[in-house]
């Protein structure tokens, strides 16, 4: 499996990283450790998650999915050395458990590695900006927290160019570490928010991103062609909003694309991301082992400058 450098972070990953989100939530942990051991078997090292996967499923409050993650590297012993582990901090699990105050984080991090069974995560990431906590102390308990070496990096998740701008101006400052990894939604169609200024800043600040949202809730699949499809998954209600002539057109040129290589809409859409300008790796995620196949097709799929063209121009 090739590899892509991670920024500044000195870690390698492949090019693309599997969403832990379905873990406990789509996904129980027997499937889930079925999908940890097929991604292992395909080289698909890097696994994403949060402390705050999956609360929003019936029943869970939060840690089910690093939950999963644990038990099955518990049981597959040797495995953590293979795996490159994200996970992150900040998002609200109730109560004071929420934000990025240092003595959250250092409670969370602890929370965090019982619940994955290690002793370190390699890319802790702050899940949302925390307008009431001053950008130095929580960079200063991110510090705290790598020269203990319970973390390996640190990276951002939905902030915007003034906010990211803002942080690594803290750093510099006050001597602090960077955010060295940036987590943005950005897909073909969801492309305002990363494209321009803020894709500017990453690629000037060498900041790596990995994507999430990669395949917009599964549209981007083409299985949701009508309001009918649907109901055929729990995320189904999440991509009504796509089910527009921009979302149409959208799909027609990722069938004729498809169709050119012989290969599915996913296939080529992870292809887009993959090959877009300062884009480190995708996140995707699935529930079967064999969508896993889509994933290790995207990687190996080599899409013509007129077919990158022809998506940039539909998605636009």
């Amino acid at each position: 499996m090739q590899q892509r450098t991670l920024g500044t972070t000195g870690l390698s990953i492949p090019p693309l990283v599997f969403g832990g989100n379905v873990f406990g939530w789509t996904a129980d942990q027997a499937q889930s450790f079925r999908l940890l051991d097929a991604l292992l078997e395909r080289g698909l090292t890097a696994v994403d998650t949060a402390d705050v996967y999956s609360a929003w499923a019936p029943g869970n409050r939060g840690g089910e999915s690093e939950t999963i993650i644990g038990n099955w590297l518990a049981a597959h012993p040797g495995a953590r050395d293979k795996i490159t582990l994200f996970t992150k901090v900040g998002a609200d699990l109730g109560g004071d458990k929420k934000g990025l105050s240092a003595r959250w984080i250092n409670q969370a991090v602890e929370d965090s590695l019982r619940r994955l069974r290690t002793d370190y995560i390699d890319l802790y990431f702050s899940h949302w900006p925390d307008k009431e906590t001053p950008l130095d102390e929580t960079l200063g308990a991110f510090d705290t927290l790598l020269k203990a070496g319970k973390v390996r990096a640190i990276g951002a998740s939905n902030l915007n160019a003034d906010q990211l701008q803002a942080a690594l101006t803290v750093a510099d400052s006050q001597s602090l570490p960077r955010y060295q990894v940036l987590q943005p939604e950005y897909n073909l169609y969801d492309r305002a928010s990363f494209e321009g200024t803020l894709q500017k800043l990453c690629a000037r600040q060498h900041i790596a991103v990995v994507t999430y949202y990669s395949l917009a809730s599964g549209f981007l699949s083409g299985k949701y062609r009508q309001q009918s499809d649907l109901q055929q998954s729990q995320r189904g209600s999440r991509v009504a909003d796509y089910l527009n002539p921009r979302g149409m057109a959208l799909l027609e040129a990722l069938d004729q694309v498809a169709e050119e290589h012989n290969t599915r809409p996913a296939q080529v859409a992870l292809a887009w991301l993959i090959n877009r300008p300062g884009v480190t790796a995708p996140i995707a995620s699935a529930t079967r082992v064999e969508q896993l196949d889509d994933f290790v097709g995207a990687l190996a799929l080599e899409l013509t400058p007129q077919q990158m063209e022809r998506l940039t121009r539909a998605g636009a």
